[in-house]
């Protein structure tokens, strides 16, 4: 089968390229699916760059998360048929390739009416952005968020989630300023630039402090998160996008004086340790997608040997929304 092969650590994609690779076979509590799509994400960026962490050992395939069919099943799999539809999370990657190795209880089916691009978006990039809100962060109806790369995949699915849980403001913060008109499209009621005067900026737009923070960049933005949450505010780190060793959390009387909880979320952890929860969530996702409340656009690009500038593009910053790829016709 073809398979996109990271041979090693490197900060651009001259060592990622496209390999017919041995199709892997189920064990126990396993599928494999011929895949159709395929997401891409920044998770793939900081495993290409050898961040801690993301990957195991050389050669390596990346992918968290597929859309396709069943192709095989391994012993004890009782609930899901050869020729499914399915979609599937990856604790391992290994998903962007023509046949992917998937544990059982992250492999659900998906509804007929969910086109199999949006169905790729949702095991990891969904339902990482309802998990953050509904799991992590204790989303209310009428809270006031604040996201950091709000114009990425993340950010772009909890701008849609947020009117499908009850509806509140959304604040995004963005890189430069040329990505604010794409916040502001994928549903952001103000969007502003992370720069010295970003904290001023936050409460500005929000009209005050903030009930929420959604935080994928370590610890380097955590002083200003603090200095924009509410009492009774809840800020949540979610990755390290930067890269580079996490600096220490903020003391425990600081965050007490505030009444500031500030939690870790990891679904690629998650996975691992309670995965019916994260099937739960990814189900959940692909309802909302099934009955019109949930609405994210995609990027579809059109092979894998196009993936790798795909990857370039998140690298440099210049990525809007989400990205999917096509692997094999529907």
């Amino acid at each position: 089968m073809r398979a996109l092969v990271m041979t090693g650590p490197s900060q651009g994609s001259d060592r990622t390229e496209v390999r017919d690779v041995e199709a892997p076979r189920p064990g126990a509590g396993e599928v494999t699916v011929d895949v159709t799509h395929a997401g891409i994400n920044f998770i793939d960026v900081m495993a290409r760059r050898g961040d801690a962490g993301y990957v195991a050992s050389w050669p390596f395939t990346p992918g968290k998360e597929v859309a396709g069919t069943v192709r095989e099943l391994g012993e004890d799999v009782t609930d899901l048929a050869v020729g499914q539809r399915v979609a599937a999370f990856l604790p391992g990657a290994g998903g962007l390739a023509e046949i992917a190795l998937a544990p059982a209880a992250l492999t659900v089916p998906v509804p007929d009416e969910v086109p199999s691009a949006t169905a790729a978006a949702a095991p990891l990039m969904l339902t990482t952005a309802l998990m953050l809100l509904t799991d992590a962060a204790r989303f209310g109806a009428g809270d006031t968020v604040l996201v950091h790369s709000a114009s990425g995949g993340v950010g772009s699915a909890v701008a849609q989630l947020v009117p499908a849980l009850g509806g509140g403001r959304l604040i995004g913060v963005v890189g430069r300023a040329e990505k604010i008109p794409a916040a502001l499209k994928s549903g952001y009621d103000a969007a502003v630039v992370r720069d010295d005067d970003l904290a001023e900026a936050v409460r500005a737009a929000a009209g005050g402090a903030v009930d929420v923070v959604l935080d994928p960049l370590g610890t380097a933005m955590v002083d200003t998160d603090l200095a924009v949450t509410a009492p009774g505010g809840r800020i949540v780190l979610f990755g390290n996008a930067g890269g580079g060793r996490s600096g220490a959390l903020p003391p425990l009387d600081r965050l007490r004086a505030g009444n500031i909880a500030v939690a870790g979320f990891s679904v690629s952890a998650l996975a691992v340790t309670a995965p019916h929860r994260v099937a739960v969530a990814l189900r959940r996702v692909l309802d909302l997608v099934t009955d019109g409340r949930l609405d994210l656009p995609v990027t579809e690009v059109g092979s894998l040997a196009e993936t790798p500038a795909t990857h370039q593009l998140l690298a440099d910053g210049h990525g809007s929304g989400k990205y999917v790829v096509r692997i094999a016709e529907s």
